[in-house]
């Protein structure tokens, strides 16, 4: 048995319909050395009593409780200031995985010396459909990611060797993130493995489902961000909006 310690970051906010299922996915994994770090953002309905009640009966689950609401941002940003493990990995509250994802994953970064690992994942919908399966290039560097955020969240990790960055409150944040930890670690890498190692939720109102919202953030990613030039910009906005419908069809990204 290996002795990576792996923290999980989950933010939560008013998530009790799906909570259950997302921290059982973590707590049966088969890689069994970590610790899940929970932050709930003052929810108003029962996820703050429900992750005491895990904290309780599993003593790798940590509660912080924020004072205020302060958005997702601020709670991953909040977790990563407690965690104590050698890799970072996150999961929203809403999503879940597959029992074997930080085994593989671990395996995987070890094999190839990566920093940063991702890996492919399901989009389900709130009735259980299967919309699509998100397949991302086996590798990215910094300027593959400039067309798209090839890195799902609930599937990214990243060794705590290479620092950690903040979350920037803006739209798009975990975008802005893998943009800089792949910056910084000059490449990741896909895991392979058989099957996706992650279900991502889709939500009806959920605010990636505004597709002109996340084209504004993206642009401002590109202009704001990380500081392109305007012909630049839109030379990869079109590669994002390209990308963008591949990955709600199905499909190589």
């Amino acid at each position: 048995m290996n002795n990576d310690l792996v923290s999980v970051i989950m933010p939560v906010y008013n998530a009790e319909a799906w909570l259950q299922r997302t921290i059982e996915s973590v707590l049966v994994q088969s890689h069994t050395y970590l610790e899940l770090i929970a932050v709930d953002d003052r929810s108003h309905d029962r996820s703050a009593s429900m992750l005491d009640a895990y904290a309780a009966a599993d003593a790798r689950v940590q509660v912080l409780h924020q004072p205020a609401n302060s958005g997702v941002a601020a709670a991953r940003n909040a977790g990563m200031a407690a965690a104590k493990g050698n890799y970072i990995a996150f999961l929203d509250a809403d999503d879940w995985w597959h029992p074997a994802k930080l085994e593989r994953q671990l395996a995987s970064m070890r094999t190839s010396g990566a920093l940063v690992s991702y890996a492919a994942y399901w989009r389900v919908a709130e009735d259980g459909r299967v919309l699509s399966k998100v397949m991302p290039p086996p590798q990215v560097d910094w300027r593959d990611m400039l067309a798209s955020n090839f890195i799902g969240t609930l599937t990214g990790m990243y060794a705590r060797s290479l620092g950690d960055v903040p979350f920037q409150r803006i739209g798009h944040e975990d975008y802005v993130f893998w943009l800089e930890q792949v910056r910084r670690a000059g490449k990741a890498v896909r895991v392979e493995s058989p099957e996706p190692l992650a279900w991502y939720l889709v939500r009806e109102r959920s605010l990636s489902a505004n597709k002109w919202r996340a084209a504004s953030w993206q642009w401002d990613v590109y202009r704001k961000v990380e500081k392109l030039g305007l012909m630049q910009s839109v030379a990869y906005m079109a590669r994002y909006a390209r990308h963008a419908v591949i990955k709600r069809r199905g499909g190589r990204v």
